[in-house]
């Protein structure tokens, strides 16, 4: 398992976000590094994990809970023969394209260390948006995206430290709940009754989830 590459994004002016400004950070690129990797505060005050990294939503994006988003590279190949057509590392926003890890099927609450010092925490999947739609290019793509399930995953930072392409991971910290980033994903879109069950990742799930999974149990309790 390793990291094939760091992307970053600057602000760039697009006719297909929603953001206020009508710019955003999506359009990420690889760079050789090292990157530094912190926790970037609460949502709405902190943006990317990534220094150098532009999030220009802070509304939806960016924060401890988002601190980091990861997508295989064996899922941008399956997809690009899906689409019939190459995607690029970072293409899909991401900050880290791994090779030989199962991002989608990682366990909120797994924890990777990537290289000598970053821990990283599984915390949810990633919920399309039109934004993405628009940059990847794609018509329904929110609809296929979210259909297929193939999230990738954000994390929080547990320990700071610098990456770069190349740099090992390792799982150090595997639960044992069984709850998934795909399986959180689907709890939160379209499958809403597999809420109780993502409860059993506790406070390692993203904290907006976890108010969502309580309120629905508490509503069926009643």
């Amino acid at each position: 398992m390793k990291l094939l590459s760091v992307n970053l994004g600057l602000p760039r002016p697009v006719p297909y976000t929603d953001q206020p400004q009508g710019v955003t950070g999506i359009d990420k690129q690889p760079v050789d590094g090292p990157v530094r990797v912190a926790a970037p505060g609460p949502r709405g005050t902190g943006g990317s994990g990534l220094a150098g990294d532009a999030v220009c939503d802070l509304r939806h994006h960016g924060g401890d809970d988002q601190a980091v988003y990861a997508y295989a590279r064996e899922d941008l190949d399956e997809w690009g023969r899906e689409l019939g057509r190459s995607l690029v590392n970072g293409c899909f926003g991401e900050n880290l394209t791994t090779a030989g890890l199962q991002v989608s099927r990682a366990l909120i609450g797994e924890r990777w260390r990537i290289g000598p010092e970053l821990v990283l925490e599984v915390t949810s999947g990633r919920i399309p948006c039109r934004t993405f739609q628009g940059h990847l290019g794609e018509r329904g793509w929110v609809k296929r995206f979210t259909r297929k399930g193939a999230t990738g995953a954000y994390l929080r930072v547990i320990a700071p430290g610098e990456i770069r392409p190349g740099d090992g991971i390792e799982i150090v910290h595997r639960p044992d709940h069984g709850v998934t980033a795909e399986m959180q994903f689907r709890a939160v879109t379209t499958e809403r009754e597999l809420l109780p069950r993502v409860l059993a990742a506790g406070e390692a799930l993203h904290a907006e989830t976890l108010a969502a999974a309580r309120k629905y149990e508490a509503s069926r309790t009643r």
